[in-house]
């Protein structure tokens, strides 16, 4: 599916997606009694090793829209790239470029986004200034929202007007990383080894773990940055004579996990190695071949393959379309952002183009009966979901083990 899609991924970041409308739908009011022109904007990493996961984001989006009529509002969608190939992952500089697209373009009212931590730093507090929405499927780093769970100067130091305009339908890290604790005591780790990639994401979920790891009784034998390499090898050696019997790696599939787990199962081929939802997508597994056989991973909600009901049927209908039976984790949260922001225009009614109204609509989103379950935004603008699964690497797949509770 992969191959098939990327040969129209140049043209959907270059064009955009226009849905006509003519009907309720999506939680939200009637719609505009005069004809509107909206625009959303998404901002995902579209090259790089990330681009498995965006691209499927990007159809649940396009879905959310084509399954959504609004009187009187056309909705004009288009996906934006914040990823360099030169990079090869999200870069800082081409995010505020997207970010500040937005903002110049007055006919857009939301912006979904992003898919890395990093990356919403940016955005964040530029789009705060403009007045304009911001939604993600995937950003889970505590700091962006939550008092007292990053930097003393965070969550407000991204919202210079004093008020909240970024909200998020996947939980955040600091439930992720204290769940990903309790399993590895679960699993049977007494001596634990922690890295990170030292990116805002990956260095926050790795921390909580620490924290946690700490609280109920693991033994820290090291705790470190890897960035991006080639190789680990010294780090995997260091690993192994430390005493660890598993490793914990906050980070995402971009900085080379993978080869992380190649080093380190050729010196301790029996030592367990467990990451949270950044390495939780099938080019990991692509990466690291046999030796990510057994690799634990978490995630926020549950795997396609225990989707019931709403998020049965979404599953359902992204198959039929896109002939793909399981689709990455974050797929089903880019259609309930792409919704809940569909929901606040054709609540706004004749105000469908003004970005204070769609803002105020998306940040009061409560009781949402959503493919996710029925759920609200928070005063901070955090989903009250907050059910976790463990997933474990078989054959080559990701394969569902347990549900995982926040203790």
């Amino acid at each position: 599916m992969q191959k098939r899609w990327l040969s129209a991924a140049a043209a959907i970041s270059a064009l955009a997606l226009i849905v006509g409308a003519c009907g309720g739908g999506g939680g939200g009011g009637g719609g505009a009694t005069t004809a509107k022109t909206v625009k959303i904007l998404s901002s995902l990493p579209m090259t790089g090793a990330s681009r498995t996961q965006t691209v499927e984001i990007v159809n649940s989006i396009q879905m959310a829209i084509a399954d959504t009529k609004i009187n009187n509002v056309t909705v004009q969608f288009e996906a934006l790239d914040d990823a360099t190939a030169a990079k090869g992952s999200w870069d800082a500089a081409q995010e505020a470029e997207n970010a500040r697209k937005a903002i110049n373009d007055k006919s857009v009212v939301a912006y979904i986004g992003t898919y890395n931590s990093g990356a919403a730093k940016v955005s964040i507090p530029l789009l705060n200034q403009a007045g304009l929405v911001m939604v993600s499927p995937a950003n889970t780093y505590p700091g962006l929202t939550k008092p007292g769970k990053g930097e003393s100067n965070e969550p407000n130091t991204y919202y210079p007007n004093g008020k909240r305009n970024y909200a998020r339908v996947v939980p955040a890290d600091d439930l992720q990383g204290a769940v990903g604790a309790v399993w590895a005591k679960d699993l049977g780790a007494k001596n634990v080894y922690i890295v990170h990639d030292t990116e805002l994401y990956g260095k926050g979920i790795a921390d909580v773990f620490r924290a946690k790891a700490k609280d109920i009784g693991l033994t820290e034998k090291g705790y470190e940055g890897a960035q991006k390499a080639d190789n680990y090898r010294a780090l995997a050696n260091k690993i192994k004579d430390s005493g660890a019997d598993l490793v914990y790696y906050g980070g995402i599939v971009d900085n080379n996990p993978a080869v992380l787990v190649k080093d380190l199962k050729a010196v301790a081929p029996t030592i367990k190695f467990m990451g949270p939802d950044g390495i939780n997508c099938s080019e990991f597994l692509k990466q690291a071949g046999p030796a990510g056989e057994g690799v634990y991973s978490t995630f926020g909600g549950v795997p396609p393959e225990k989707y019931t009901g709403k998020s049965g049927d979404w599953l359902k209908a992204y198959d039929a379309k896109y002939q793909n039976k399981s689709p990455n984790a974050y797929a089903i949260y880019g259609y309930e952002a792409a919704k809940v922001v569909l929901a606040a225009i054709a609540k706004a009614g004749d105000k469908a183009d003004d970005r204070a109204t769609v803002l105020a609509n998306v940040m009061g989103t409560k009781d949402y009966d959503g493919v996710l379950g029925k759920w609200s935004f928070d005063a901070n603008g955090d989903t009250t979901l907050t059910q976790f699964s463990g997933s474990v690497a078989k054959a080559g797949a990701w394969a569902f083990d347990k549900e995982l509770a926040v203790k």
